[in-house]
């Protein structure tokens, strides 16, 4: 038996449930279901009696709790003993992200971070997908976040958020008239001036795959600028010099105002990953594991 099948057996007990035990530990719950079954034909005993209603201890169950419940306990006071006051409580978290998650996820989720952590530290580089997967392949960055997943054999992707890019016009008359008549088709795209974001953007690989996927290749796309800044991108369309595809997320507040328009992508479904990702072959440290579980405790992510 392990501490993994012992938590997740205390969880069940203690909530009475393998659904509210998964959730409670970020796990799905045929996860929980496995440990449980591990741990039953390990032992050779039921653990527990399941009806329809609820989950309960068996006696032998009862038993293992009391054992386990103190082992568990154990654990968390040895994780404490050993990561209180090591160079005075405060270490450094490394975060590579790229521009949508780093302007539009993460302040949530290091508010979150520094409420529950208050000395632990974070460093955060912004920059483009390619680079936050190179960072993260070569120990420059602990954990990073992506719109982009990129084949790299050694990379954990984690989908966490999802995020829907949209096309972005100038709120004239001639956009709300296609508004209202286009219908979900955008080949008048191809008779635009469009900005993109620049190469090695996670938005902009997306954007082409998106596009391709309505019918619409970037051959025929008439390109007339690549930004890196996506403010900039936002304010060259309100000022007419040409269109672009952006997230969602990133242009609400201009489309609310009225400065902008969004069309939908057609065929997008419900837009693309935005990705937590972490070399798998390194070894994390206890502050960016702590780090990992406060971002799928914020946005409800189950492995």
């Amino acid at each position: 038996m392990n501490l993994k099948q012992l938590e997740a057996f205390v969880h069940v007990a203690e909530s009475g449930s393998f659904s509210k035990a998964a959730k409670d530990l970020y796990l799905t719950q045929p996860t929980i279901s496995a440990h449980i079954s591990s741990l039953e034909k390990e032992l050779n005993v039921r653990l527990f009696v399941r009806n329809t209603k609820e989950v309960s201890m068996s006696e032998d169950g009862k038993d293992l709790y009391q054992y386990a419940r103190q082992i568990i306990d154990l654990q968390k006071k040895i994780e404490e003993r050993f990561d209180s006051e090591k160079e005075d409580g405060k270490h450094l978290i490394t975060i590579a992200a790229s521009t949508i998650p780093a302007q539009y996820l993460l302040p949530k989720i290091l508010l979150r971070f520094n409420e529950r952590y208050p000395k632990e530290q974070f460093k955060l580089v912004e920059t483009d997908s390619t680079k936050v997967v190179t960072q993260i392949i070569d120990h420059m960055a602990d954990v990073g976040f992506t719109g982009t997943v990129l084949e790299k054999k050694h990379c954990k992707y984690v989908p966490f958020y999802k995020d829907e890019l949209v096309i972005i016009t100038p709120n004239t008359e001639k956009y709300r008239k296609l508004q209202e008549e286009s219908a979900g088709d955008i080949k008048w795209l191809k008779e635009e001036h469009i900005i993109m974001r620049e190469e090695g953007s996670g938005t902009r690989k997306e954007a082409q795959k998106q596009l391709k996927g309505a019918g619409i290749s970037v051959d025929d796309l008439n390109i007339i600028a690549s930004i890196e800044n996506q403010e900039t991108i936002k304010k060259s369309v309100r000022q007419g010099m040409g269109i672009s595809v952006l997230s969602r997320l990133a242009t609400a507040d201009e489309v609310e105002a009225g400065f902008i328009l969004a069309f939908p992508i057609p065929k997008a479904d419900k837009g693309r990953n935005i990705n937590l990702v972490y070399n798998k072959n390194y070894q994390l440290s206890r502050s960016a594991e702590r780090f990992i579980k406060v971002v799928k405790e914020v946005y409800q992510v189950v492995e």
